[in-house]
């Protein structure tokens, strides 16, 4: 699924996004929340791999996001190139509760800049800002973070829709910018690019099978 001009002086994208983190840190629940407006509180584990399509329309560029959703186990690490080995962006999440999961954070991105270079567009997200009072990663701390690394950083709720549509918009306008740069260096049509997309998304859970859990916010 190349992204190609469309019709009309039109351009038509389409990109892949991963969302990368550690178990209940909500990336699950940042898709639903961004593609489908809905939040439980009572998080079912993702097994293996599912997507989401979320379609956009930017200054007349049509967008066209495939979010994948998949099994975040350690089981499912030694798969994870095969999900993100094509991806325009990726969207790393971290529980601002958890330094743990901030840590892990690191090793993704290492992972990403390892196998994708500097061609990934990454975004860090500190999720359940809902849970303010128990933050235990500083916003210095990660800002700065994301900053050393060329990501961008965004604070986000799920439970309370904060900051996810500002960071999908974000992403969105920095992989059309870096689409329409590769192709024009190449001489290509601008709105091209020779990359694959779709959005991956991992949770991480320890939890077996399709069983609801209560901990994933």
């Amino acid at each position: 699924m190349a992204a190609a001009g469309g019709a009309g002086g039109g351009r038509n994208f389409n990109f892949k996004v991963v969302l990368l983190g550690e178990g209940c840190v909500g990336k699950t629940s940042l898709v639903l929340r961004y593609v489908e407006n809905k939040f439980n509180d009572k998080h079912i584990t993702t097994l293996q791999a599912s997507f989401l399509n979320k379609k956009l329309n930017i200054g007349g560029k049509r967008v066209n996001l495939a979010i994948w959703d998949t099994a975040g186990q350690e089981r499912f690490h030694a798969l994870g190139p095969i999900y993100y080995r094509d991806s325009n962006g990726a969207i790393l999440v971290y529980d601002i509760t958890d330094e743990d999961s901030f840590q892990k954070v690191k090793n993704w991105v290492k992972e990403l800049r390892r196998m994708l270079g500097q061609e990934v567009c990454l975004c860090i997200a500190g999720n359940k800002t809902d849970l303010e009072k128990s933050r235990h990663v500083t916003v210095e701390e990660a800002e700065a973070y994301a900053a050393s690394v060329g990501a961008k950083h965004f604070h986000t709720s799920a439970k309370l829709n904060r900051g996810i549509e500002e960071l999908f918009l974000d992403l969105s306008k920095s992989m059309i910018e870096k689409a329409e740069t590769t192709s024009t260096l190449k001489g290509g049509r601008p709105g091209s690019t020779n990359r694959k997309s779709a959005v991956l998304v991992v949770d991480d859970s320890t939890e077996q099978p399709p069983q609801k859990s209560g901990c994933c916010g």
